[in-house]
């Protein structure tokens, strides 16, 4: 009888740290399938930051770099020159990608630097308290914006589309967003992965997966209530789909 479906052997077998309802734990489980499927676990190499992504090492079963915060499309940069035939994955939260690593990434991607990014955007800092993040939501409270975000309110403007913002550049050659809120977009996005890192091995260019991921705790509300929040408030502002796709159009152009 054949093994349908199992336990990712790149997803290492330990308790979670993670918050209850928190999507990092799927998160994981689709990129680690993506993996061994691929067949990629002895050539894969993850650079995860500081916020909830400094404990991604903890359960991927395979080479793992922990860059300062904001600083990882920079070692992400160096271990892919280094080692180019790896896949190497930037693992990055919106508070450490679209805030303080804002530069790095916006200058590797305009590079067309060889590596992928997993953004985990749940529109708040999870981490270090609940703060406002760049994506946090009009409205949205946060506990530096208790009245929730008013974009006229000095300081405060509106939530940053990353994955549109970077797919403007030549050098990002695939730009996806997904989201793990029902099964049906669990599997969209594990596509939308698993595309990426085909991307990265054909060594096109720079390649990102933004996920959209509920947050509980920050959010102040019960899991299945946050899984109905970013429906009902997180995808009508952030669309889902693929944003960027030259790598399908590239080999396309191959075959013909």
């Amino acid at each position: 009888m054949k093994k349908l479906y199992g336990h990712p052997e790149s997803l290492c077998r330990v308790q979670t740290k993670y918050c209850g309802g928190c999507g990092h734990g799927v998160i994981h489980r689709i990129i680690t399938q993506v993996i061994d499927e691929m067949g990629l676990r002895e050539r894969a190499i993850i650079t995860n930051p500081v916020g909830c992504s400094i404990w991604a090492d903890l359960y991927f079963d395979f080479d793992s770099v922990q860059p300062p915060h904001g600083r990882t499309p920079a070692a992400a940069t160096g271990v892919k020159r280094v080692l180019p035939d790896h896949l190497v994955i930037c693992y990055q939260g919106d508070g450490d990608m679209a805030a303080i690593g804002t530069a790095e990434m916006i200058h590797a991607a305009n590079r067309g630097e060889k590596f992928t990014t997993i953004f985990v955007n749940n529109a708040i800092y999870g981490m270090t308290g609940g703060q406002m993040a760049p994506t946090t939501l009009i409205g949205q409270k946060a506990s530096t914006a208790p009245n929730g975000r008013d974009a006229d309110e000095a300081g405060m403007g509106y939530p940053i589309r990353v994955s549109e913002l970077l797919a403007q550049l030549d050098g990002t050659r695939y730009a996806a967003r997904g989201a793990v809120n029902n099964a049906a977009n669990v599997r969209k996005t594990k596509g939308y992965i698993k595309k990426a890192f085909e991307a990265q091995m054909s060594g096109i260019g720079f390649t990102m997966v933004e996920v959209l991921s509920p947050c509980p705790t920050n959010w102040s509300m019960e899991p299945v209530e946050a899984i109905q929040w970013l429906e009902d408030n997180m995808i009508p502002v952030f669309s889902l789909g693929e944003i960027k796709n030259t790598f399908s159009t590239k080999a396309k152009e191959l075959a013909a």
